[in-house]
């Protein structure tokens, strides 16, 4: 997935930026402003900082995600058919994911298998 081009072709394209999932299951009834206030007072999160949310639902084949992009709040919904997503523990909070992960897990692969690379920094050019 191309993130410049969004998720699904035709939708708004995902910024760029720190990619944050809900652990604990979300009442999908919600639409943008209550998935907003859920990050902002269960995940303590700012959800107009234009940071990508990814919340899901009791059935783990749906999620739906949330992100500012500058003019307005965005929200998708995303469904497998005959899969389910790979979600982290059930437990209180929030985790940070890098973009590869996120585009894993929106593809409905297992994330959890990539790690980021530790690299350290040279001490000065050569």
């Amino acid at each position: 997935m191309n993130r410049s081009q969004g998720p699904w072709p035709g939708d708004h394209a995902i910024p760029k930026c720190p990619d944050f999932v809900a652990s604990d299951p979300v009442d999908f009834r919600n639409g943008h402003d209550g998935l907003a206030a859920l990050a902002q007072s269960h995940l303590r999160q700012k959800p107009f900082d234009r940071s990508v949310y990814v919340l899901r639902a009791k059935r783990a084949d749906r999620l739906k995600l949330i992100y500012w992009d500058g003019s307005r709040l965005v929200m998708a919904y995303k469904r497998l058919q005959d899969n389910s997503f790979k979600w982290p523990e059930i437990k209180n909070g929030v985790m940070r994911l890098e973009p590869a992960q996120f585009e894993m897990l929106l593809s409905g692969l297992d994330w959890r298998r990539v790690r980021p690379l530790e690299v350290t920094a040279p001490a000065a050019a050569e």
